[in-house]
């Protein structure tokens, strides 16, 4: 078969090219960008926003520790699915269908549905809110109107993975831009900020900050995302040779980290805006992202910071359609073999989604939306150690990885972080039954 039909078929498959080890390197690295940054939208999807706000205008800046505790597991994680990928041609889906008991297997496929349920759920809420500022769309109209993203993301999927990537990444600049301009006229105190990035006993002994800091490392380390990253690294043309693996996983690796930078950026500004904005005054039980848009403006005296953070909340809710989407279809493909078209995936998991949200809606009218928000992301830090475990012990395997098993100071710095998501969950848990 000639050169020219085999790239043909790669770029069919949805393939990017690569160029060849004599190019600069420079050239190289931004061919592998892309995976990271589609990752990175769930680490700044409108669930965050309600955590971060909540948390900030609570309590300050103390949380901030957790959001770099969480970022930094979310690194870690996000380099151990792309290992997985990358080093045996399996996404993290496709490894538990394979090696791992039937009846586990489709335990662990509920559970990846209900966390890209309840992520679908924030995605909901946080386009409805957005078209509600922007627009004056009733919340239960923009929550019908969210159903049809599913045409945005058609359009996206039919042009190729890199006008996807360009797509998402864009956005996510509006996001930073947003908020980065937010940041300014709040002039917080960087003293105070810096000391909210050191960790505190306190956290764990305060059953609301915990509450909140466990969602908010629900929000930033999301289940579906580690079968996601898995899955969009092998869409790289590398040579499929253990020395191609090792360059692959090293840019990969660099793609996902200055991505999730720009993640904790975001997710700290958020915070930082909030608990300048409102900690210590009479509005510091603002949870509601109507109610944070509503005094931004004049609470920070700049007039356009409400309609900065109701664009980035817009642009937040539609990269993560954008991504919910192809996580969805991986999972269902990889644990099932079973293949749905988009659009019927889409329509599936937003319909799910939407239910819930109208029925809130319907009782309460805008009152407990914030409360649902913080809640989809409990839901999902309580769905990440059924992600979590495999990917760790599958990555930790000589027998699965071969010369790609983690060493084991890595090894055990991963589970490490296992038994903190774990001992987090079990904390809620006992809490909430107490």
């Amino acid at each position: 078969m000639g050169t020219n039909m085999i790239a043909d078929k790669k770029a069919e498959r949805g393939f990017v090219a690569i160029p060849n080890q004599a190019a600069f390197w420079f050239k190289r690295f931004l061919a592998f960008v892309g995976p990271g940054y589609m990752v990175a939208v769930g680490y700044m999807d409108p669930g965050n926003w309600a955590t971060d706000l909540q948390g900030g205008a609570q309590f300050g800046y103390r949380l901030l520790s957790v959001i770099l505790l969480a970022n930094i597991m979310a690194v870690l994680l996000q380099a151990l699915a792309a290992r997985l990928g990358i080093a045996t041609g399996k996404d993290l889906a496709q490894a538990c269908r394979d090696w791992l008991p039937r009846g586990v297997s489709v335990a662990l496929w509920v559970t990846c549905e209900l966390a890209i349920i309840a992520c679908d759920l924030a995605e909901v809420i946080g386009t409805a809110v957005a078209l509600n500022l922007l627009f004056g769309i009733s919340l239960m109209g923009g929550t019908l109107i969210s159903v049809l993203d599913v045409f945005v993301v058609l359009l996206l999927m039919r042009r190729g993975m890199r006008a996807l990537e360009a797509f998402v990444i864009t956005l996510l600049g509006i996001i930073a831009l947003c908020f980065g301009v937010q940041l300014i006229a709040a002039s917080p105190s960087l003293g105070a900020v810096m000391k909210g990035f050191m960790p505190s006993r306190v956290i764990l002994t305060h059953a609301d900050m915990l509450y909140v800091a466990i969602g908010i490392i629900g929000a930033t380390v999301m289940p579906h995302n580690l079968y996601l990253h898995s899955s969009l690294v092998k869409s790289r043309d590398y040579p499929r040779t253990d020395a191609g693996r090792r360059d692959a996983l090293r840019w990969a690796t660099w793609d996902s980290s200055l991505a999730l930078t720009l993640a904790l950026f975001i997710n700290a500004a958020i915070l930082i805006v909030s608990a300048a904005a409102f900690h210590g005054t009479v509005h510091q039980n603002v949870a509601e992202i109507g109610d944070a848009w509503r005094l931004l403006s004049p609470v920070l005296g700049l007039g356009i910071a409400s309609t900065l953070f109701a664009v980035a909340l817009l642009a937040a809710g539609t990269n993560s359609t954008v991504t919910g989407t192809l996580a969805g279809q991986i999972v269902m493909e990889g644990f099932l073999h079973l293949s749905l078209p988009y659009w019927a995936r889409r329509l599936l998991t937003r319909g799910l989604a939407v239910l819930p949200v109208i029925a809130v809606v319907g009782v309460y009218r805008q009152g407990k939306v914030g409360d649902l928000l913080v809640f989809s992301q409990i839901v999902l830090s309580m769905q990440l150690p059924f992600a979590v475990v495999p990917l760790v012990w599958f990555v930790s395997s000589r027998k699965r990885m071969g010369t790609f098993r983690l060493s084991t100071f890595w090894a055990l710095v991963s589970w490490a972080v296992v038994l903190v998501i774990v001992a987090l969950n079990i904390k809620l848990l006992s809490d909430a039954l107490i």
